[in-house]
């Protein structure tokens, strides 16, 4: 297996629609999935800066960040590659370029993420609301 992390560009971008669409349905089980969509990805990565997985030069994961607040907003791994190591390279690698401290959201609801992140050293800072649900703000020092 070859994997290596590179820069988004264009030709990424179906792969990760389509990868982001199948993990959200896949992990975000109290939500109505009938409302996700393709274009979802593109919304949600706007202006970003991102990371892709490549396995094999086929995109697997991707970690997408905002670098004025080095704010971790996206990770998300092809559903059948979870528990390879994917995610903690490409949040290694974004950490790498951020900088600390930086912070995220993580959806209460979403158990293994927030096991992940935890096991990352991630610490949770605070609480809100979003329209997904309670999520949780969480701190990397």
């Amino acid at each position: 297996m070859s994997r290596l992390l590179v820069e988004y560009a264009a030709h990424h971008a179906e792969p990760l629609r389509q990868l982001y669409l199948r993990a959200r349905q896949q992990a975000f089980t109290w939500l109505d999935s009938t409302q996700f969509a393709l274009a979802d990805f593109d919304a949600a990565t706007q202006g970003e800066t991102i990371l892709v997985a490549l396995d094999q030069e086929k995109p697997v994961g991707f970690v997408a960040w905002w670098p004025p607040d080095n704010f971790v907003h996206s990770l998300f791994v092809a559903p059948e590659q979870a528990g390879q190591g994917i995610g903690k390279a490409l949040l290694q690698a974004c950490l790498a370029r951020v900088g600390r401290p930086a912070t995220l959201k993580c959806l209460q609801a979403n158990d293994p993420a927030l096991r992940f992140y935890e096991r990352q050293g991630w610490v949770i800072t605070e609480a809100g609301d979003s329209a997904e649900g309670p999520y949780f703000l969480l701190a990397l020092q």
